[in-house]
């Protein structure tokens, strides 16, 4: 395959959320999430993972998440809010990959867990170093999934990506 049927498919667990006295859907970020998602921007700047289009929850933490990291990465993709993320399972997440647009090369999802964290073990046939260990073994809040493989977005299968990196950005507490 050329470099042209290349994808990136990039999963973004949003970053620390509160509890306070709210819906589920409508919990914030705590301030450790308020310094976590901004470091995972970095991250994605820093590794030059730049999406053309962010599919992203539409739960307020995950919101936030990607409002905070969005920031630090020098470019703007198009954002679509999806409430299919909000707990969607592999095969509904599935299906909102593989109606991402052809001239889309590199997809990120703004979501939760379990959803993500399954999605990474089910679509990777392989990995790089211990990137699917550590992925297996936790995938915790702020943690980075880069996934990839040639061919459309629409024949995207089980074991047919490679988990290229894993990541869990932090970011510095304040100082006492």
């Amino acid at each position: 395959m050329t470099e042209q049927n290349s994808r990136q498919l990039i999963l973004l667990r949003h970053a620390k959320s509160a509890w306070p006295e709210a819906d589920d859907h409508d919990r914030p970020l705590a301030p450790r999430g308020r310094r976590d998602a901004p470091a995972a921007g970095r991250w994605l700047r820093d590794a030059d993972y730049l999406p053309n289009l962010v599919v992203c929850s539409t739960a307020s933490r995950a919101r936030q998440t990607w409002a905070l990291a969005a920031g630090y990465l020098g470019c703007a993709p198009q954002v679509i809010n999806d409430p299919r993320i909000y707990d969607g399972d592999v095969p509904a997440l599935l299906v909102v990959v593989r109606e991402t647009p052809e001239p889309v090369r590199t997809l990120l999802l703004v979501g939760h867990n379990p959803g993500l964290q399954e999605l990474t073990l089910r679509l990777a046939g392989e990995a790089a170093g211990d990137a699917l260990r550590r992925a297996q073994e936790k995938f915790p809040t702020s943690a980075i999934a880069v996934l990839t493989w040639q061919g459309p977005w629409s024949q995207l299968v089980p074991g047919a990506a490679r988990l290229a990196e894993f990541a869990v950005p932090r970011g510095k507490p304040p100082s006492s």
